[in-house]
């Protein structure tokens, strides 16, 4: 698992390396996302990769007969170092690049509390963590609305040293705040 992890951050390495520089990412944006309440940076590295940093929360339900219904919204940190590969294709076809509005590969990484802040859904471990690829695209609409979707898979583990693998699936809808 550690070589795919070597491998998928020495890709977006070498692709940064080679992107061209007509088009470029904006750097500095702030966004609130509404679906999973967080806040959103997203920092320029060079003309076409970020490293994006979400502060947020996370929702888990959970029913069944014997313990009734219960959930949890819990804390989550997460952090994506992302390539953005068709801004140039984008910038030819006279599409919006504003805000970062082109498709990415990523590293996506995150980690989460076990304990929920709200809720009774407590899980026996303390946190989880994952990282992995993933590809996404991000649009920006004049009013500032946000649409950031992605998908990978991923390396997971927890506190008792337990891991697996994860299907990665992000969707955020939200506010641009500045730029």
């Amino acid at each position: 698992m550690k070589k795919l992890l070597l491998l998928s951050f020495c890709l977006c390495s070498l692709l940064s390396i080679n992107a061209q520089d007509q088009a470029s990412v904006e750097d500095g944006l702030l966004s609130v996302n509404i679906l999973t309440p967080a806040v959103e940076y997203e920092y320029g590295l060079t003309s076409s990769t970020t490293l994006d940093l979400r502060l947020g929360s996370a929702f888990a339900y959970w029913k069944n007969t014997y313990f009734g219904e219960n959930f949890g919204i819990y804390p989550i940190l997460g952090i994506q170092y992302r390539y953005y590969y068709n801004l140039e294709k984008r910038l030819d076809k006279g599409k919006n690049l504003k805000n970062n509005s082109a498709n990415y590969i990523a590293l996506s990484g995150a980690v989460q509390s076990g304990k929920p802040i709200i809720g009774n859904l407590e899980y026996n471990e303390a946190y989880f963590g994952t990282v992995g690829p993933v590809w996404g695209l991000q649009r920006y609409y004049n009013s500032g609305f946000k649409l950031d979707l992605n998908l990978g898979g991923g390396y997971s583990f927890n506190e008792s040293g337990e891991s697996y693998f994860s299907l990665l699936i992000g969707i955020r809808l939200g506010w641009l705040l500045s730029n």
